[in-house]
């Protein structure tokens, strides 16, 4: 799963997923499955214009991370993002909120965003 990690005016976008998704009410960083012959890049591009309405730059691409949940295993493949154009509309999650780094850690994540977020922060940190 390719996942972003997107900054704006020193704030990160963290993504509510809806009642209605497996893990509901979780917090995550949007993105998703990445299809057959896909590239992890192309994969959060395609994802984050069908559920965001965004197109986004790249800015670093960071450490992959697998995360083994009781039925299924995910591995993501995070990149810190900005969005190039566009303007966020949900599609598929019930909110977003922009949060100060260090502050991540006050929402209900995802257990597999945890590693990523600690990645980001050190990402962050060697800046």
């Amino acid at each position: 799963m390719a996942c972003a990690i997107i900054e704006r005016d020193g704030l990160v976008l963290a993504a509510r997923r809806s009642a209605s998704m497996s893990f509901p009410l979780k917090w995550e960083f949007p993105g998703g499955k990445i299809d057959p012959g896909e590239s992890p890049q192309e994969c959060l591009h395609r994802e984050l214009l069908e559920e965001m309405g965004v197109s986004v730059g790249i800015r670093a691409a960071l450490p992959t991370h697998t995360h083994r949940y009781p039925d299924l295993s995910v591995t993501l493949y995070p990149f810190v993002c900005a969005i190039v154009s566009g303007q966020i509309t949900l599609h598929e999650h019930a909110a977003v909120n922009w949060l100060a780094p260090e502050k991540l850690d006050s929402l209900d994540w995802l257990e597999a965003d945890f590693a990523v977020i600690r990645s980001y922060l050190h990402h962050r940190d060697a800046r």
